[in-house]
């Protein structure tokens, strides 16, 4: 089960993950997220709870970063070693801003 936490600041949303991202758990992420991200001008992405994130979970991230390159801005913060290896193997880290 992935645990989703939202926090909004004015036009700034913080979302942290926790346990697992993939086929199972990407669906109910994207549809948590899509309507909430309306007013949002700064999407934050904490995985420092995040275990594992497969290609489904990818896919997902991939749609929010397109939706938020036209509405602000998206981050990923506190990425684990081993997320951030299978972001470097995807390629991620060449068009998602990770701090």
């Amino acid at each position: 089960m992935l645990n989703i936490t939202k926090e909004f600041q004015g036009k700034k949303m913080t979302v942290a993950l926790e346990s697992d991202l993939d086929r199972t758990t990407s669906p109910e992420l994207e549809e948590k997220l899509s309507a909430a991200l309306d007013d949002v001008q700064e999407l934050v992405l904490d995985l420092a709870k995040l275990d594992y994130i497969s290609s489904a979970g990818l896919r997902v991230f991939i749609k929010f970063q397109k939706r938020m390159d036209k509405q602000g801005s998206m981050t990923v913060t506190n990425v684990g070693k081993d997320v951030m290896e299978i972001f470097r193997l995807s390629g991620f880290t060449t068009f998602i801003k990770i701090d």
